[in-house]
């Protein structure tokens, strides 16, 4: 709370003085968020987490992505940020949750292709199979162990890849858990840009489905929410395919937080859960069609 503290302190002669003490606000794995009032308004401030670049993330670009996002209206505006922190306007909202996620993913597609079509060049990339061999290596780096299933889930993202290579990166999101979609009176907000890279844009779409367990009809919606008309197999068959990309990226990331974080969290447990997952949709008698019909 000190740092929250010295933070505001510095930030007076812009923000104003504080009225209260700062609330500590739920969610977060790698960084902790604080609720503060101030006499301009109110503000969350982010303090990040230790040694998160070991996970690929540049704050550089979450500033980057926090900004834009924030002028297309789809991120709260920005206050002010430091080397170790990110001040952000408190926004009014409630997290959404996933059955209005899965019956209206329009708001959130419309939002995705808004930052994917701003043109924002970001300073580093965010593509799955170069982040499986980063977070292996930084495994074996720290005296790390790398599970069996590892290495089928890398020669599951390669054969994905080959299917729909990164041609043409665009800024991305790339962690669109349920928690990270807030719900407005008019809208939605994302927040939690800290994975923002140049990605596919076809990732964001499949991270969305999978983490908030989209069905088939809620597919359709959000292809066609996001490409403006009815999709056709070869979108279809994407979709499927970046959902499995989401989960091997999210399993990966379980790993490496073992050697990363000192956090008391069940991070094998973690990755545990979205291997068994990745494992059972891989399994899908469907799945070389969609890599022909997706390479088509």
């Amino acid at each position: 709370m000190e740092e929250v503290y010295a933070i505001v302190s510095q930030l007076a002669p812009q923000l104003g003085d504080p009225l209260g003490p700062a609330q500590p606000l739920d969610g977060g794995i790698t960084n902790r968020n604080y609720r503060v009032r101030l006499t301009t308004g109110e503000y969350v401030v982010r303090l990040y987490g230790k040694r998160t670049s070991l996970l690929a993330i540049s704050r550089d670009a979450e500033r980057l992505a926090s900004d834009m996002a924030a002028g297309l209206g789809i991120a709260p505006p920005v206050a002010a940020g430091g080397p170790d922190w990110l001040v952000t306007e408190f926004v009014p909202a409630r997290p959404a949750n996933r059955e209005e996620l899965a019956a209206d993913p329009g708001p959130v597609a419309r939002a995705l292709r808004a930052f994917h079509e701003s043109g924002l060049q970001l300073p580093v990339r965010f593509w799955v199979p170069e982040l499986l061999d980063q977070y292996a290596a930084t495994v074996r780096d720290r005296g790390g162990t790398l599970p069996a299933v590892y290495a089928d889930t890398q020669a599951l993202v390669g054969r994905i890849a080959q299917a729909l290579p990164l041609t043409e990166p665009v800024s991305c999101h790339n962690d669109l858990l349920t928690a990270n979609v807030l719900a407005l009176p008019g809208g939605i907000s994302l927040v939690d840009w800290e994975y923002a890279g140049m990605g596919h844009r076809l990732f964001d779409l499949g991270n969305l489905a999978v983490n908030n367990e989209f069905d088939a009809p809620a597919h359709e919606r959000l292809l066609e929410a996001y490409f403006g008309e009815p999709p056709d197999d070869g979108r279809r068959a994407a979709l499927a395919l970046m959902r499995l990309m989401s989960d091997a990226r999210e399993a990966a990331w379980g790993i490496v937080q073992t050697v990363a974080s000192d956090l008391d969290f069940d991070f094998v447990g973690y990755a545990d859960e979205h291997f068994e997952r990745l494992s059972r949709a891989a399994a899908d008698p469907r799945l070389d069609d969609w890599l022909r019909t997706a390479r088509a």
